[in-house]
């Protein structure tokens, strides 16, 4: 950063700080070692830097006619943010309804299933496992109302999602340019997990779409997509290849970010973090209305 002649920069923790035991510590070691301080954001900050990514994709003409609804869902490693979005589309504008922070990512049940997660009977437990977690935030906004009346587009940023588009698409070498903002029918991504759900971890690694780094949570996170699916069946999702980062960088160009822009540390100095546990689903809601 010092080299590159960097001045500002935003560090954020999001669901391992907030849940791990050492979290505190953790970030207190990174200050120590490196100057650099990192603040743990709520889940609904991480829920909003999501939809702030994907902002622009929201009010895309292409994307007709454009609903004044979206659901969002972002498969992270720890948790899953899910927001329920109203948009403006003359201002284009957007406001979080509500949202539900799941304290389940690929990383984290794929540690608690472990190899169980590649049969057919641990997906099906995992895809069941999230898919318990959904009804009481449907209970509160009526989603799918909603849905029956097609207004709402289903949007997905992770990467699961980008990786379900490019193995659909069939594509050798991931292409960005191709993905951001494809729209993936649900039949054709149901095809695909049903494809990758019969391999065993040793097929998926060797998978030209998959890979080794991947192999090991690509089943998680298409169980969670599933439940979603499920969940709220809107015929097709828009793939979006951005997330936390584009959204922070969003911020910063703005200069309206409640997260503060840091000076790159020329000296080192101890720094405390408030951290506040979260044992099981997050969920808010700004309004009763759907």
């Amino acid at each position: 950063m010092r080299r590159a002649g960097l001045k500002k920069y935003t560090a954020i923790a999001t669901e391992a700080c907030r849940r791990a035991e050492n979290g505190l510590a953790f970030l207190d070691g990174i200050r120590d070692e490196t100057g650099l301080s990192i603040s743990i954001i709520s889940a609904r900050e991480e829920a909003e830097l999501a939809l702030t990514s994907c902002a622009s994709l929201l009010h895309d003409g292409r994307f007709s006619p454009l609903r004044e609804r979206a659901l969002l869902f972002d498969i992270g490693g720890g948790s899953t943010e899910i927001a329920w979005v109203r948009t403006d589309h003359a201002r284009a504008r957007q406001s979080l309804i509500g949202y539900l922070s799941l304290p389940m990512g690929v990383i984290t049940i794929s540690e608690q299933l472990g190899d169980s997660a590649f049969t057919p009977g641990g997906y099906r437990h995992m895809v069941a496992m999230v898919r318990a977690q959904l009804e009481a935030f449907e209970d509160v906004h009526c989603i799918r109302r909603e849905i029956a009346c097609g207004n709402v587009v289903l949007m997905g940023t992770s990467g699961t999602v980008t990786t379900l588009a490019s193995v659909a698409l069939g594509q050798v070498r991931y292409d960005r340019s191709m993905i951001d903002g494809a729209t993936l029918s649900m039949t054709q991504a149901l095809k695909v997990i049903r494809r990758l759900n019969g391999m065993d971890r040793a097929g998926l690694s060797g998978h030209v779409g998959i890979g080794p780094d991947r192999a090991r949570y690509i089943m998680a996170g298409c169980a969670i997509f599933e439940a979603i699916q499920q969940a709220w069946q809107v015929p097709e999702v828009v793939v979006a290849d951005r997330g936390l980062r584009d959204g922070m960088l969003l911020r910063m160009i703005d200069r309206s970010s409640r997260i503060a822009l840091q000076p790159v540390p020329s000296s080192f100095s101890p720094v405390r973090h408030k951290l506040r546990p979260t044992n099981g689903p997050l969920h808010e809601t700004t309004t009763s209305r759907p």
